[in-house]
């Protein structure tokens, strides 16, 4: 069955729309790979949010696809995150009743309660009515790659001879790739252990370089890429290495075969 999906003004997780889910163990069952689902904001309680909503009254503002569970290894309760598949953000926000009538089913015995749960099962039909108010705008996916021409953290290599291939372009710099690769793979460097937060504090929190395993230019044209398989999180330094030679690109285990000596700040 499809699914409602929550999301807060704020919250106790970082998610990012369209990228990232994280939920309590209690709904894993509504949200197993490949379920549909509906992004719903609740009422808005502080006006700061305004500015980044599509209505200040509840309403529904995406569609998407669970994509892979992963357990929460930050959670001590059991949490999960889910990888979001294909969001397609609506034009306009969807009232969550229309002319009087909810556009969810609501059982009798969850009149009261009904709107508390993060995470709500919904009928086929329900889905469907929801869906039929939509106008929906290009999926996250099919957004270009943005521009980055004289972007200092944009590494490329290249063979000689060949078309260069830019290591920071719509597969690395994509926003939502990002910060699936960061979920799964965590802001530690992935060949020196560095962490930018550990080593710096909060002004570099949440700051991590991600790369691209395999070189682009062996694509042989568009590729979907898994950030589990095919990201991996280095630190400036690493990545920079990992490029540093214009007719090849170091692995990951060619980088640590290289290390002479690991530059981590103990706790």
């Amino acid at each position: 069955m499809p699914a409602v999906i929550v999301e807060n003004d704020t919250s106790q997780w970082q998610d990012e729309t369209g990228a990232v889910y994280h939920f309590p163990k209690r709904y894993q069952a509504w949200l197993a790979e490949g379920t549909e689902v509906i992004y719903y904001k609740g009422r808005i309680k502080d006006k700061i949010f305004a500015s980044v909503r599509l209505s200040a009254d509840p309403h529904y503002f995406g569609m998407a696809r669970i994509g892979k569970v992963y357990a929460d290894r930050k959670s001590d309760k059991g949490d999960l995150f889910a990888l979001i598949e294909n969001f397609t953000p609506f034009e306009g926000a969807i009232p969550s009743k229309i002319n009087g009538v909810y556009l969810e089913t609501i059982p009798a015995t969850r009149v009261n309660n009904y709107w508390r749960d993060g995470v709500r099962s919904i009928f086929q039909l329900d889905y469907d009515a929801i869906l039929s108010h939509a106008k929906l705008l290009s999926s996250q996916a099919d957004q270009g790659a943005p521009n980055i021409e004289g972007d200092p953290l944009t590494f490329e290599s290249a063979n000689e001879g060949s078309k260069s291939s830019y290591f920071g372009t719509r597969y690395e710099r994509r926003k939502d790739l990002r910060v699936k690769a960061i979920a799964i793979h965590g802001l530690d460097c992935k060949a020196c252990g560095f962490d930018f937060e550990q080593a710096y504090g909060e002004h570099a929190k949440g700051f991590i370089h991600v790369h691209h395993i395999v070189p682009i230019s062996d694509f042989g044209g568009e590729k979907a890429v898994n950030p589990e398989t095919d990201l991996v999180t280095l630190c400036a330094n690493c990545h920079a290495v990992v490029h540093r030679k214009r007719d090849m690109t170091l692995s990951v285990d060619e980088l640590k075969g290289m290390l002479r000596g690991r530059w981590v700040i103990e706790p």
